[in-house]
């Protein structure tokens, strides 16, 4: 276990214990350790308390976490020990920038090697690392033109607003006021083949899914023989109840695969009726396709005219010498905008970019 995959699961036993540590605050308890001695129990106690609790109920729950996960007798207070200028500043969020200890230069070279590895081939202590690193991604949902019009320092003239401010002064010459189209976000749809040959990936892919669903406005649905929707499940605030809930109720997970049928369902019972009109539509499979081709590349045109864009996420693609040879992948190409590739927590992060831009 490195070091970082210590200190973030500390921090999710916090949450498991009642404290509201979100990753921010993890993010800050990384950075105060790292200006402090992480060799030291006393600077792992307070920088943590200082950084991951957030009110006074947070102290009990928060005591008998750090005894239960690091162990040994109570920690003396910053006041028996003087700490250095920048060490005070960490513990309270700031300070200047002081090289890394050598342990966390260790641990922050291992999660770099572990954003390019292939999913499909992590150790069990790599996968509860990656499930970690998953939870800190921070998507930003893809925006489109609302029909109303907001209050703008420029842009277009605003007639009635400034009509209404000459009123406002006896008819007398006012400012004129402007207007501008105003965003708002667009959806996204995630569709997952969770079927036998995708099952290295689909653990990682629904977390992705969690992070996403969390963020905006999206649909997740699973695919296999069947199709099951899973955005109720995956709204959860908690990952491991959410992925949880979203397993239990996927009846063919691990199974096989009929990527044209499901898409026709989905298309037929959410799709058409707005879930995928203007949305951004990522699709995760590998392309191996038991049923129809021809049924599948027929769903897939019908989905392109609905979507806003489409994106098919293939963890194969991004391997040397693969080519889009299944009978699947062949058959959707010409209906897809976009081939990513899927199989590591940096093309996952690529996706999110393409995602952003879509």
């Amino acid at each position: 276990m490195t070091v970082l995959t210590g200190y973030v699961g500390f921090a999710r036993a916090l949450r498991q214990a009642g404290v509201g540590c979100g990753p921010d605050r993890v993010q800050a308890y990384v950075a105060a350790v790292d200006h402090l001695d992480p060799g030291s129990r006393d600077d792992l106690y307070w920088a943590g308390r200082l950084t991951l609790c957030g009110e006074p109920d947070d102290l009990p729950r928060y005591d008998a976490a750090f005894a239960a996960w690091f162990g040994g007798e109570q920690p003396r207070g910053p006041r028996h020990r003087k700490l250095r200028p920048t060490q005070l500043a960490a513990l309270n969020g700031g300070g200047a920038e002081q090289a890394p200890s050598g342990r966390l230069a260790t641990a922050a070279s291992d999660a770099e090697v572990l954003r390019h590895k292939d999913i499909a081939g992590l150790t069990p202590a790599e996968k509860a690392h990656l499930r970690e690193l998953i939870a800190t991604l921070r998507p930003e949902p893809p925006r489109r033109r609302a029909l109303r019009a907001r209050k703008a320092a420029r842009g277009r003239l605003d007639p009635s607003r400034t009509l209404r401010a000459m009123l406002e002064t006896g008819g007398e010459p006012a400012r004129p006021r402007y207007r501008r189209r105003a965003t708002r976000p667009r959806k996204v749809v995630l569709l997952i083949d969770v079927s036998g040959s995708m099952s290295p990936y689909a653990d990682a892919l629904l977390r992705f899914a969690h992070v996403v669903a969390r963020a905006m406005p999206t649909e997740v649905c699973t695919l296999g023989t069947r199709l099951t929707r899973v955005s109720r499940q995956l709204r959860h605030r908690d990952a491991e109840f959410a992925l949880t809930s979203a397993t239990r109720a996927v009846p063919d997970y691990e199974g096989g695969t009929r990527l044209g049928g499901t898409i026709k369902v989905f298309l037929d019972r959410w799709g058409q009726r707005g879930a995928a009109r203007r949305a951004v539509v990522v699709l995760f499979s590998d392309g191996w396709e038991r049923g129809d081709p021809a049924l599948l590349g027929d769903q897939m045109a019908r989905l392109r005219r609905l979507a806003h864009a489409v994106v098919w996420v293939n963890p194969h693609a991004g391997k040397d010498g693969y080519a889009p040879t299944q009978s699947g992948i062949v058959a959707a190409l010409p209906h897809v905008d976009r081939l990513l590739a899927g199989h590591s927590l940096d093309t996952l992060r690529h996706l999110l970019k393409e995602i952003n831009r879509a």
